[in-house]
């Protein structure tokens, strides 16, 4: 029969680790259209004219996401506070309800000041809350209008290290090119480098966790956004990341009998016009030029729990088997050399060590690298480890 020793607590201990892994994430992937999907849910209502629709986020993956070996990277949208400059100068009403009604001149408006909403409720724990940037030697710095980057878990794990995090943005766009018959706004800048540079020192916590305010690498006391560590959020200011003051001019969706209308207008009367597939693309494919260069690069954190166990074989224990070639007809141990039955000591080699609980059900299954030899002259210790 099988031999069974029982664990002593002396014999079990628990740590705990932590695994880095370095993510990058290249201008193609962001920028190009056969890497970053599209979900379109959201469809305007008008008869006459030719309907709009739109995703309410673009999904970036690590390459054709076509294909089966394909992995999302991150989930991207924009979003605004109520008290935007963007939401008070596009001429809304307020109904009975308290709805917010916007003119056609804008298109998904609520949608957009519903995704801040949605975004302040999970990482600040109140939807009608306030992003919002501490900044070195003046007054705090309110988020009101936000680009969102959500991490997968797949590639945020458990957290993101701090101080390992930076993105490379155009901040400015005006020169329109042609891709499938609409205009894309493209960048003409130099190109900017964000990162939490500095958050080791200044470490800030909240109701989503562990927060690194991101800054321009160029000047560290000017922030531009704020890196939710634990849930894998980066939530930058469009305001003070991107150029506000040169014109974007080309050619987005809208309510109109053509399907399209032509404009040329600031950031924020562009953002308020476009729906958020063409905000998204104009972002994503001029913000992020398209090469292989890194955009966006990060160190995750992943806790390893392990609980080690130290198998001790005594000189005495598991020198028999419970195979029954062991012993022959007579139950006699079967020796090696003929004619020393007497005298050969009995031996084996461990290859497995099973786990089991308190009713003798097998719940799991060491394997050595190679055959141990154990007899009465030899007191092992096994060292089994389990992560989880």
């Amino acid at each position: 029969m099988a031999i069974f020793k029982e664990f002593q607590a002396s014999d079990i201990k628990s740590n705990r680790s932590f695994l880095n892994q370095l993510v990058d994430i290249v201008n193609d992937d962001i920028s190009g259209s056969t890497t970053r999907k599209k979900t379109q849910v959201w469809v305007t209502g008008s008869s006459g004219t030719p309907g709009v629709t739109s995703s309410l986020w673009h999904t970036v993956y690590d390459q054709d996401f076509t294909l089966q070996t394909a992995n999302p990277v991150f989930d991207i949208t924009l979003g605004f506070s109520t008290a935007s400059n963007i939401v008070l100068n596009s001429g809304y009403s307020i109904d009975v309800n308290g709805k917010y009604l916007f003119p056609s001149q804008t298109l998904m408006m609520r949608e957009k000041i519903d995704l801040y909403r949605q975004h302040a409720q999970i990482l600040l724990g109140n939807a009608a809350s306030e992003f919002t940037m501490n900044a070195s030697g003046s007054s705090d710095v309110t988020i009101r209008e936000a680009l969102f980057i959500d991490f997968k878990r797949l590639f945020s794990r458990d957290q993101i290290k701090r101080e390992t995090f930076a993105i490379k943005m155009n901040p400015s766009a005006a020169v329109v090119t042609n891709q499938s018959n609409i205009d894309r706004l493209t960048a003409s800048m130099p190109t900017k480098i964000y990162s939490d540079i500095g958050s080791s020192q200044n470490k800030l916590f909240g109701f989503g966790g562990q927060v690194s305010t991101i800054v321009d690498s160029a000047n560290t006391a000017y922030p531009v956004g704020l890196l939710f560590i634990d849930k894998g959020v980066a939530v930058l200011d469009i305001s003070r990341s991107l150029d506000s003051a040169t014109l974007l001019t080309g050619t987005i969706r809208a309510i109109s009998p053509s399907g399209f209308v032509r404009v040329s207008a600031s950031l924020s009367k562009f953002l308020a016009s476009a729906s958020l597939d063409d905000a998204l693309d104009h972002i994503c494919s001029t913000r992020f030029s398209g090469t292989t260069a890194t955009a966006e690069t990060f160190q995750n954190n992943t806790n390893i729990n392990s609980t080690i166990y130290f198998c001790r074989l005594g000189a005495d224990e598991f020198n028999y088997s419970s195979n029954p070639t062991f012993v022959d007809s007579d139950s006699r141990i079967v020796v090696i050399d003929e004619g020393q039955e007497e005298t050969q000591q009995s031996f084996t080699f461990v290859t497995s060590i099973g786990f089991y609980d308190a009713n003798d059900n097998l719940l799991a299954v060491a394997k050595t690298s190679r055959p141990i030899l154990k007899d009465a002259s030899r007191d092992l210790t096994l060292k089994v480890r389990i992560d989880y």
